[in-house]
C-alpha cells in the first residue's frame, strides 16, 4: 500500500509544472531541443546527488538512534502537510519560462546539475518524502536510494516530455495557465492527504 501511495504522489509531482520543468522549457526557448534535453539530465543528476546524501545520512541517523529517524518520519508527514496547504493557498501560477539566453549544451547540463543541487527545497522534499515508505525490515540506504532514483527518473521524464513539448506549451498561455491550476490543486490535495495518512497511521501502529 505503501508502495503504491508512493508511486501515485511521485508520478502526480513530477508532471506538476514547478520551478524546474520552467527552467528547462526556457532552455529549450533559448538554444533548441538539444539544449532542452541538456538541462533535463543535468537537473536529473543534480537530483541524484540530493537521493545519495538522503540515503547516507538518514541511514547513518537511524543507526545512531531509531527514536531520531522515528522522529524524522514525523516531522517530514508535517512538513508534506505543509507543503500540501501551500499548494491549496498560494497564488495560482502558470509555467513560466523566463528569458535566458542560449548557452550550448555542455554549459547547459552543468548549469542544470548546479540549479538542482544548490536547491534546498529540493534536499527538504527528499528528507521529508523518502522515509515516508521504507520498511524497517529491509536495507535503508538501499530502500531510499531506490526510492529516490524512481523520483528522479520520474522527474527527468516530465522535463523532457515537456522540452519537446515547448513550443505547443507556449503558444496558449490561458491554456497553460489552466493546466497549472489544476495540477496545483491536485499536487496539493494528494501531499496533504498523505501527510494526513501516514501521520495517522504511525499513531495507530
Amino acid at each position: 500500500m505503501s508502495l503504491l501511495a508512493f508511486a501515485f504522489a511521485a508520478a502526480l509531482l513530477a508532471i506538476t509544472p514547478g520551478p524546474g520543468m520552467a527552467y528547462v522549457v526556457a532552455r529549450t526557448v533559448a538554444g533548441g531541443r538539444a539544449e532542452g534535453l541538456a538541462s533535463c539530465f543535468g537537473t536529473g543528476l543534480g537530483g541524484m546527488l540530493h537521493v545519495l546524501a538522503a540515503a547516507l545520512g538518514l541511514s547513518l541517523l537511524v543507526a545512531q538512534s531509531a527514536f531520531a529517524f522515528s522522529v524524522v518520519k514525523y516531522v517530514g508527514a508535517a512538513y508534506l502537510i505543509y507543503l500540501g496547504l501551500r499548494m491549496l493557498r498560494g497564488k495560482e501560477q502558470a509555467l513560466r519560462a523566463n528569458p535566458v539566453a542560449s548557452q550550448g549544451p555542455r554549459r547547459a547540463f552543468r548549469e542544470g546539475i548546479a540549479v538542482e543541487f544548490l536547491n534546498v527545497k529540493t534536499a527538504l522534499f527528499f528528507l521529508a518524502f523518502l522515509p515516508q515508505f521504507v520498511s524497517s525490515a529491509q536495507p535503508l540506504a538501499a530502500q531510499l536510494a531506490l526510492l529516490g532514483t524512481i523520483c528522479v527518473a520520474l522527474n527527468t521524464l516530465a522535463d523532457v516530455v515537456a522540452v519537446f513539448a515547448a513550443d505547443r506549451l507556449l503558444r496558449s498561455s490561458a491554456v497553460r495557465a489552466g493546466r497549472a491550476r489544476l495540477m496545483t490543486r491536485v499536487s496539493g490535495m494528494t501531499m496533504l492527504g498523505l501527510g494526513v495518512y501516514l501521520a495517522l497511521a504511525k499513531r495507530q501502529a
